[in-house]
């Protein structure tokens, strides 16, 4: 069992497709090193049905998955973040709410999947790829040495995560 779990939120501005995938990925992948959170700037209030669909076909978990506004984590009641990721432009522009603890934040921007328009394949394909290039950043991401890496470089590293295949040209601050 680890010493700390850490708590890592993601955030986009619908909360209803690219953080949801993230949330999802890191819950499975990071089980029992850290707790994923996900929220929006302006929540679409549902999750977009094919991120659930996608999720659940590749068996990660749908459970407790819901479109909430990323005040609910700027509560001092809320859980401390030890990392903030923003995973689209918008929300990484927009001016995010003081996080209790001084989270590592990070921008690792993607394109949107839920704003491709064409067939259901297509659709579905896009949503795949997001799937797949999260999954790659948050890989990465859980084998850092997290408790035996210094602070400005860990950030360094976190950044460096944020440029890997499929992000958007954008790289603001995170929150």
């Amino acid at each position: 069992m680890p010493d700390h779990l850490y708590n890592v939120l993601f955030l986009c501005t619908g909360n209803s497709a690219r953080s949801i995938l993230a949330e999802s990925i890191l819950r499975k992948d990071g089980a029992g090193r850290f707790r994923a959170f996900s929220a929006g700037s302006a929540p679409k209030g549902a999750v977009h049905p094919i991120a659930l669909r996608t999720l659940e076909t590749l068996d990660y978990p749908i459970d407790r998955m819901r479109s909430k506004s990323w005040l609910e984590f700027a509560d001092p009641n809320a859980p401390v973040m030890d990392f903030v990721f923003t995973v689209c432009d918008n929300a990484a522009g927009e001016a995010c709410p003081i996080w209790p603890g001084q989270p590592l934040t990070a921008h690792w921007g993607i394109e949107d999947p839920a704003e491709v328009r064409g067939t259901d394949l297509e659709k579905q394909a896009a949503f795949m790829t997001a799937f797949r290039y999260l999954k790659n950043r948050i890989n990465i991401f859980v084998s850092l040495p997290l408790r035996s890496i210094d602070k400005l470089s860990l950030g360094t590293k976190l950044r460096e995560i944020g440029r890997a295949d499929g992000a958007t040209n954008s790289t603001p601050k995170a929150g």
